[in-house]
């Protein structure tokens, strides 16, 4: 046989250099560090929260039955975290909502029988108070309005009964919107794909400074890697609600309504802005809307002359602050653009 190529032997040589005892150790030592760094990052921020993440249980009585008849309590668990050291705790309103007893199991093994100071169906948030002589670990709140798509998110939560489990990742998006229990959305929700699992539903989602910026709130079943936290700006909002009143307070008009969109003729005609607006299905007897000469198979186009163009432009148009003050709200009607004023009331129920 003749002998190898030149280039061949060269190449040998050049793959021997590369991956030579002096170079795997340059390698190891780059991504040991690497690492080592990460990990660091990770196990410091767990430091700060870990004490403070809770397991929680909770019973509840079968739909129908009376204190008196039920024939036993069903369970339910999740995760929740203390943020005063006063024993108050941040979950979410389906974790506890409807709970005849709720129970609070801290890292330590401490168990505690658990109030619910209040709970927000609309937000899917609810808050809790445990009692205790001493000063509980606690965690601190971030700001989620600071947050920036790749940076790293934390997971800890109790996924399947398994506590004190933790899950890494990135934040994914920013200023999704996710229908809560309650048939409401929630704004500004934050995805990311730290792992949740049912159980994580709670816990606090935390950035590499310990500091909690989301309550893991959901997942899309039979999707992977896409989970979502209400953002904890949104959550400090309803905490100061929850303080306050006990119940988050939102203003009603006493409409139902579906998304209709607008043709350009018509935006072109009236001087729309807007794309698509309310189509007004039905009106509650008696209601603001109703007093406010409001009709079926009006469009809502505008409130306050913002535009709304849909059924959920239309909820958060009717905040708190609106409650029991008139607002201007544009509607067509017909061939008529017309200007109603309608006073909110506060929600109930």
């Amino acid at each position: 046989m003749g002998s190898r190529p030149r280039f061949i032997d060269d190449l040998s040589s050049a793959a021997s250099d590369a991956h030579g005892p002096q170079s795997t150790d340059l390698l190891t030592r780059d991504d040991d560090a690497l690492l080592d760094a990460y990990s660091r990052t990770v196990i410091g921020a767990l430091e700060r929260v870990q004490q403070a993440v809770a397991f929680i249980a909770v019973e509840r009585r079968p739909p129908g039955e009376s204190a008196a008849r039920s024939r036993g309590a069903r369970g339910g668990t999740g995760s929740g975290f203390l943020f005063t050291p006063d024993g108050y705790l941040l979950t979410n309103s389906h974790v506890v909502h409807g709970a005849t007893h709720i129970q609070v199991t801290l890292a330590d093994g401490a168990k505690f029988d658990a109030d619910l100071v209040g709970d927000d169906p609309g937000s899917d948030l609810a808050v809790l108070r445990i009692g205790s002589p001493e000063p509980l670990p606690h965690v601190e709140l971030g700001e989620s309005s600071k947050l920036r798509v790749g940076q790293i998110a934390i997971a800890v939560g109790n996924p399947l009964g398994l506590q004190q489990t933790v899950t890494t990742g990135v934040i994914s998006a920013l200023g999704r919107s996710l229908r809560s229990n309650s048939g409401r959305m929630i704004y500004d929700v934050i995805q990311t794909d730290a792992a949740l699992n049912p159980g994580n539903s709670g816990g606090p989602l935390i950035n590499s400074a310990g500091q909690v910026i989301g309550v893991n709130t959901a997942i899309i079943p039979g999707a992977q890697a896409i989970c979502f936290a209400t953002a904890i700006d949104t959550a400090k909002w309803v905490i100061m609600q929850l303080f306050a009143h006990g119940r988050v307070r939102r203003a009603y008009i006493g409409v139902a309504g579906t998304t209709t969109p607008i043709s350009r003729r018509v935006q072109r005609y009236f001087g729309l802005t807007a794309t698509s607006g309310v189509h007004v299905m039905e009106i509650v007897k008696g209601s603001p809307a109703a007093q406010g000469d409001l009709r079926t198979d009006d469009t809502v186009v505008a409130i306050d002359a913002q535009p709304v163009l849909d059924v959920d432009g239309l909820q958060r148009a009717l905040d708190a602050s609106r409650i029991d003050k008139p607002v201007s709200v544009t509607v067509l009607r017909g061939a008529r653009r017309v200007e109603l004023t309608v006073t909110p009331v506060e929600q109930t129920g």
